[in-house]
């Protein structure tokens, strides 16, 4: 990406006689472009691309699929109704200088939004645990009001306020049907997992069974950890990476916190009265999603293939450990 790419972008975004000066590509993204843009008052922005060529993820049957839940979060449509709903509840997310779904300024979707140098909230935890209190603190408050949110159905923003409903019945009958996915999708790849596809698919059944009806939806990140938490100048927490936002139990977005955050940043962000059949359900559900998401994520030209194999070989090993101790 250069600077004559998104020159005319960043002048509509920014305006103010400001000239793009720099382009950055900024680690992380897997589904869509992140780009730093510089102008030539210091000013920038933020640029997402939805462009298949900074998607490094092999396509696959139903990635489309948004009466799925957990298809992927790809695209402009998903990330303006998550942000709409986001701000609606008072949580603080990058203001939107530009959408341009028409590629009057680049031939892909492209939003450009605002900026926020310097550390995530887990860069910030791992430096000044005490300089992060406050902005823990906050994002508890944000996940209060999050959870306090009550949705007509279950399945991604999008979807839900646009009026459509998921095809699943329920959370857990579609957090089974992706855990299933998941576990076939892991055991074509690797031997381990195949060899005890048996016993760990009886296992997501058995805890799908115990799971007792509920009718109560939530907004839930999807993918909530301290690296997709931004920290502004007031130390309030921002919400990026949102195009997974849902409507599900909230059972969901505290397994993932978990398993994201052993360490114990979690537990500033506990919360009590938590379903425990959900989250058994779930934490199995998600070992098999971070073990197979990796691993099909390997199959592209993803740069950071080390990391990716240390995520799929973690939540391999405590997938099977879970079948072992039944």
């Amino acid at each position: 990406m250069t600077p004559d790419q998104l020159a005319g972008a960043a002048r509509a975004a920014l305006g103010g006689g400001r000239q793009l000066e720099a382009v950055e590509r900024l680690a992380g993204g897997s589904r869509k472009g992140v780009y730093r843009l510089t102008m030539d008052d210091a000013t920038t922005a933020i640029a997402y691309l939805w462009e298949e060529s900074e998607n490094y993820w092999p396509a696959a049957e139903g990635d489309d699929d948004l009466t799925d839940p957990f298809s992927p979060g790809v695209g402009l449509d998903l990330f303006e109704a998550a942000h709409a709903r986001l701000d609606s509840l008072g949580l603080r997310v990058p203001q939107v200088h530009l959408v341009d779904r028409d590629r009057t300024h680049y031939p892909a979707d492209l939003a450009i939004v605002e900026d926020f140098p310097g550390e995530d909230l887990m860069d910030l935890l791992n430096r000044d645990p005490r300089a992060a209190e406050r902005t823990m603190v906050r994002l508890a408050d944000a996940l209060a009001a999050m959870r306090s949110h009550r949705a007509p159905s279950f399945g991604k923003v999008a979807l839900i306020d646009g009026g459509g409903t998921s095809r699943a019945a329920s959370c857990e009958k579609a957090a089974l049907d992706f855990g299933l996915r998941c576990l076939a999708e892991a055991a074509s790849r690797d031997r381990r997992i195949a060899d005890a596809r048996d016993r760990l698919e009886e296992r997501l059944r058995e805890l799908a069974a115990a799971v007792r009806p509920r009718a109560e939806y939530s907004v839930v990140h999807g993918e909530l950890g301290m690296d997709h938490v931004l920290v502004d100048r007031d130390g309030d927490p921002v919400l990026i990476d949102i195009e997974d936002l849902m409507y599900f139990d909230v059972e969901w977005e505290h397994v993932f916190l978990q398993l994201r955050h052993p360490e114990g940043h979690y537990r500033r962000l506990a919360v009590e009265g938590l379903d425990v059949d959900r989250l058994a359900l779930y934490t199995l559900t998600q070992r098999m999603s971070l073990t197979a998401g990796p691993l099909r994520l390997l199959d592209g030209d993803f740069p950071g293939r080390d990391f990716m194999r240390g995520i799929a070989e973690h939540h391999l090993k405590e997938a099977l450990a879970s079948v072992a101790l039944v």
